[in-house]
């Protein structure tokens, strides 16, 4: 199983986005210079895909602080921003902690505009369910945010299958991604369904957390570890890092993943690049998904 390094359409759009997106997480508190040094080394490495959310820099220096910065690199060099498929996500309101009332989600939507100094976010998602939305509503907010053009494309972050069927039930504008939390050391997506859904309906699925969340370089568990000595086995035979050998096993499942990369590192993120040069055969992909799940498979 190659990966391939082709830019692929989200769903329901012309919207063609990079197989590989970065991740805005840890953006919040870099300097400008640093800033637009991580963005363009991004470019740079062929990845066009850049995903933040209205609630990134909560943790410092506040909430909005990494739309903020890269509307200040939007702000000195405005030609970046046509370089790039621009993601965002709202919804979450601490400490509600969840918003997906047409009030709130219309101002979430306008204020990350006004943060990243743009007219229009190509992928907008609802970062969190909120159970006490009714999906008719949440559809039609999302439908004339869609309209208005200040969005181009929808997208739902950490719904569960049921949710996303209740929510594409009420939408007249396609449903273009899902992003669930998925890498070899987190397997639901593939467990309750969710990817064969995506499959079903066509719907892009970008993967968040594809590192584990720092277990792929610090596993304590028994169970983490076993993960990270079969990975290592594979990055070693095709001369990769691990990290590239875990994004590549994401992207070579047949929902064609998009694993979110957050490192803010330079060179990690060119390393990533290596993971198209990864090639899968099925007995190691699946002792990857077997030492995952601690348990042969019957």
């Amino acid at each position: 199983m190659e990966i391939s390094n082709s830019p692929r359409a989200l769903h329901g759009s012309d919207i063609m986005a990079s197989p590989m997106a970065w991740g805005m997480w840890r953006f919040a508190g870099a300097s400008l210079a640093k800033a637009h040094e991580l963005v363009e080394t991004v470019l740079e490495t062929g990845i066009n895909f850049f995903d933040t959310a209205d609630i990134y820099g909560l943790d410092g220096p506040r909430f909005g602080a990494a739309e903020e910065l890269l509307g200040a690199v939007f702000s000195e060099k405005p030609e970046l921003r046509g370089q790039m498929i621009l993601s965002s996500k709202g919804g979450i309101t601490p400490p509600v902690p969840y918003d997906s009332s047409a009030q709130y989600l219309e101002k979430a939507i306008e204020d990350s505009l006004r943060r990243m100094r743009t007219e229009q976010i190509d992928l907008w998602h609802v970062h969190r369910p909120d159970i006490l939305t009714h999906p008719a509503e949440l559809a039609a907010t999302l439908d004339k945010a869609v309209a208005s053009g200040k969005i181009r494309a929808i997208g739902v972050s950490n719904f569960t299958v049921a949710q996303i069927d209740a929510l594409r039930a009420f939408l007249n504008a396609p449903l273009a991604v899902t992003q669930p939390e998925f890498s070899p050391f987190h397997l639901q997506p593939i467990e309750d369904g969710q990817l064969d859904q995506a499959m079903q309906h066509g719907t892009t699925v970008m993967a968040w957390s594809p590192l584990g969340g720092g277990r792929i370089s610090d596993p304590r568990a028994e169970r983490d570890r076993t993960v990270v000595n079969v990975l290592q086995e594979v990055a070693d035979a095709q001369d990769v890092s691990i990290s590239a050998a875990a994004y590549s096993w994401i992207m070579a499942h047949p929902a064609q993943p998009i694993p979110i990369i957050g490192s803010q590192n330079v060179e990690r993120i060119r390393d990533a690049a290596t993971a198209y040069d990864v090639t899968w055969n099925r007995e190691d992909w699946y002792k990857v998904l077997v030492a995952s799940r601690g348990e042969a498979l019957p």
